[in-house]
Order: C-alpha cells, then structure tokens, then sequence
C-alpha cells in the first residue's frame, strides 16, 4: 500500500486551447501515453456521497487500484494498491471484491467492499513535463460517447501554485475554468444521457 496527498489544480480546454499548449511546449504524438481509469461505485452510488473514488487505472503495463477521499482541507488522500492482471480482471467482472487497506477504509466509510461494482471507463491519452515546481499534465479525455480537454498542475502547495498557474493560463491567453475532477465529469455525463432516455 502507498498512500499520498494530492493537490492538483484543474482547468477545463476547448479542443483550440488544447491545440495551443501542445504548440506552446512542442509536444509531439510521442509526449502522449495512455491510461485507463475503470471507476467503482455501489448501486447506490455510496463513494459519491461519501466525496470519495474507487478506480483502477491501467499505466503502462501496470494496474493500481485507488481510493481517494477528499480531505477537510480540500486536498485528496490516495491510498494505492498495486494489483495482479488477474486481480483487476476479477474486480472488473465483479467476482472480487477489494482487500486490504482498501477494503478495510470502505468498512470504516460503511461501504461493503463486496457491494463495490465497476460502472464505466474513462481513456486519458495524456503528456506530463515539470514546470515551475510542479507537474503539468496535459489531457485528452474519452468517455461516455464524450471527449474533454484538461490542463492538470500538481503541486505541493495550494497557493503558491495556483498564482503560478495563473501566470500560466494568462500567458497562454486561456480563461480560468476550474473542472471538476475525472470522476465527478463521468458521473455528470451519465446523469445525462439517462436523463435523455
């Protein structure tokens, strides 16, 4: 288990601004890799209410399975497991259930590890580079029959990095848009379409 805190500044892009940073910081097609993130809620969607995510992302060849809970504070604790091929695609299926710390911090969030199901898939095909202090993850998002664009800044504090984020953005000449994280754009795009039907 490894366990961290994450501070990650957020903004949403229109498909030009995205075009933009690429061109700004020469990223070519090779900058890019590909990550999966397969989101686990209960039926009742009892993690959403909670402010906290259940995901295993597959990262080059490896799979984790995470728990992140927002914090008091804002920041967000993730506890991360690493998980054999055949773990992950016994979670999927939904014949396993997780263990460990993991199962045991659902138990504490009154949360049945066993109630856990996968719901969807969200594809990031994403490039990072360090800037500043920080990381700067660029993102195109794939889900639910939808696409977004993000720029993402990790940081190790909220407000130093966010002036420089700023600075960023205003360089660019990109408005400040402050995007919900992954799972909370997934879970509005699936409101949607149900309410479409």
């Amino acid at each position: 288990m490894h366990q961290e805190i994450e501070i990650e500044l957020k903004n949403l892009l229109t498909a030009a601004e995205f075009a933009a940073v690429r061109a700004a910081f020469r990223l070519d097609d090779g900058a890019f890799f590909r990550q999966e993130n397969h989101y686990f809620d209960t039926p009742s969607f009892a993690l959403k209410e909670r402010a906290a995510a259940l995901r295993i992302r597959a990262k080059e060849g490896r799979l984790t399975l995470t728990l992140k809970q927002t914090r008091a504070d804002g920041t967000i604790l993730e506890i991360h497991e690493p998980l054999s091929l055949s773990e992950a695609e016994a979670l999927l299926a939904g014949i396993a259930a997780p263990r460990g710390a993991i199962a045991d911090l659902l138990a504490e969030l009154g949360i049945n590890p066993h109630e856990v199901r996968c719901f969807g898939s969200l594809v990031t095909d994403r490039a990072e580079w360090p800037h500043e202090g920080g990381t700067l993850c660029l993102d195109h998002n794939c889900y639910l029959q939808s696409e977004d664009y993000e720029l993402e800044y990790e940081v190790d504090h909220v407000e130093a990095g966010e002036k420089r984020f700023l600075r960023l953005l205003e360089a660019l000449g990109i408005p400040r848009r402050p995007a919900p994280n992954k799972i909370a754009r997934f879970y509005a795009r699936m409101k949607e379409m149900e309410e479409r039907r």
